[in-house]
């Protein structure tokens, strides 16, 4: 702990977003319409309903990983009762409450895209038959009503976690009662569980399922692994956006920088460790039911420079060596211009390894033309919606749990010096 407590007058912080959220939910909101409706109108022209589809997925599993991200962040800070993170907490629950939005966004891709998307709704050509006998087999599950029963569970579940943090917290805003702060450290614990549950689910669901005959146990870690490592990349990226804007300059210190980007680091790694573990064990089996999924992403080089085995490359050296090695050190945590590049860069080669994850069965030509372009735009787009209904939620709210009987210890947090 700092020698020297910190005094802040939080008045003076601005802890009310006032005029900058009211213009950041018009722009974002009138900026991302149009974008989504620019991107959606390109996917259409490709005249296939797959890819249109395919692109929309990017865009919504993209901004659901963000919100996933903020969800579980919420929960892990008080299922750990962390400290320091009190002053960045209330920027995660804002984030957590666009589940509403979601699921808005969820209904069109389960009720008309998931037929177009999901071959075991309709099996048949050009499967094999021992593909279609695969699908069979897996038909209680890999069904349209009980697929679409399950998304809107998944959603009702985040909803309600997400509500009751956020709610509980703003209600301690107004009482400042600390046993507030104990409760939801008792409903913590549960819903870790729940969290894990339901995410690793819809990961099955919404993403595994594009490919019904093939299977992977570690693949709900590697979707938590990229919500979380994409979460820490955003919280950073607006802390310091909000820091710009004259709000909570001396709220979030270097200090809590340093941790952000800690987690950015270590979620990093984690990313890369699982996503290698999961190919080396498919690797060393050997089956065909799970190696096939690798196949079409790992066509030789010779196919040029549109195959996907160039972004499988990329993506090792993008989202994992150089990140790793750009903030492995103390400086790059500390320096804000610095920590602001590294969460860009983890934000962009996120969207990237979504689109590894489920453009290949729709564009086997290759990642370059239009294959990018509409995904790209309704991906901004529902970005656009997913910032304007954030600002939204904190219209008249501090952007801090200014009555959170832990929040002076984090002003005062300090990371020890080695």
């Amino acid at each position: 702990m700092s020698q020297h407590p910190v005094r802040i007058h939080l008045d003076e912080e601005r802890p009310l977003l006032g005029g900058l959220g009211k213009s950041l939910s018009m722009a974002s909101f009138g900026l991302g319409a149009l974008l989504l409706v620019v991107g959606a109108a390109l996917g259409l022209m490709q005249h296939d309903p797959q890819r249109f589809w395919a692109g929309y997925l990017v865009a919504f599993i993209y901004c659901l990983t963000l919100t996933l991200g903020a969800l579980i962040f919420v929960i892990i800070q008080h299922v750990t009762r962390a400290s320091w993170s009190v002053v960045v907490r209330r920027i995660a629950e804002i984030y957590s409450n666009n589940f509403i939005l979601l699921l808005v966004l969820a209904l069109p891709l389960i009720f008309f895209g998931a037929s177009s998307l999901y071959g075991w709704v309709h099996p048949g050509a050009p499967m094999s038959a021992e593909e279609i006998h695969l699908i069979s087999k897996k038909a209680v599950w890999l069904n349209l009503p009980f697929f679409i029963g399950r998304i809107i569970f998944y959603f009702a579940i985040w909803i309600v976690l997400a509500r009751y943090f956020f709610t509980r917290s703003l209600a301690q805003d107004k009482d400042g009662n600390p046993e507030t702060t104990v409760r939801m450290w008792v409903t913590s614990g549960p819903s870790v569980l729940i969290f894990a549950l339901t995410s690793t689910f819809a990961a099955f669901d919404l993403i595994m399922s594009l490919t019904p005959t093939w299977y992977s146990t570690m693949f709900g870690v590697y979707f938590f692994a990229g919500s979380m490592l994409s979460f820490m990349a955003m919280l950073g990226a607006t802390c310091l956006f909000l820091q710009g804007r004259g709000h909570l300059v001396n709220i979030i210190t270097n200090e809590h920088y340093h941790d952000i980007g800690k987690l950015t680091f270590a979620f990093t790694f984690f990313w890369g460790y699982i996503a290698f573990s999961q190919f080396m064990l498919i690797w060393y089996g050997n089956i065909p039911e799970e190696t096939n999924w690798f196949k079409i992403r790992q066509m030789p080089f010779g196919n040029g420079p549109e195959s996907w085995v160039w972004i499988e490359t990329a993506l090792l050296f993008g989202h994992f060596f150089i990140p790793f090695l750009g903030l492995i050190g103390r400086w790059a945590k500390r320096r804000r211009a610095v920590l602001a590049f590294w969460c860009l860069w983890v934000l962009v080669w996120h969207w990237i390894d979504i689109c590894y994850l489920i453009l290949p069965p729709f564009h086997p030509e290759g990642w370059l033309g239009l294959t990018l372009a509409a995904p790209l735009l309704m991906t901004l787009g529902m970005l656009g919606l997913w910032f304007g209904f954030a600002a939204l939620s904190a219209q008249g709210k501090p952007v801090i749990p200014v009555r959170d009987p832990r929040l002076i210890e984090s002003l005062e947090f300090d990371n020890i010096k080695a």
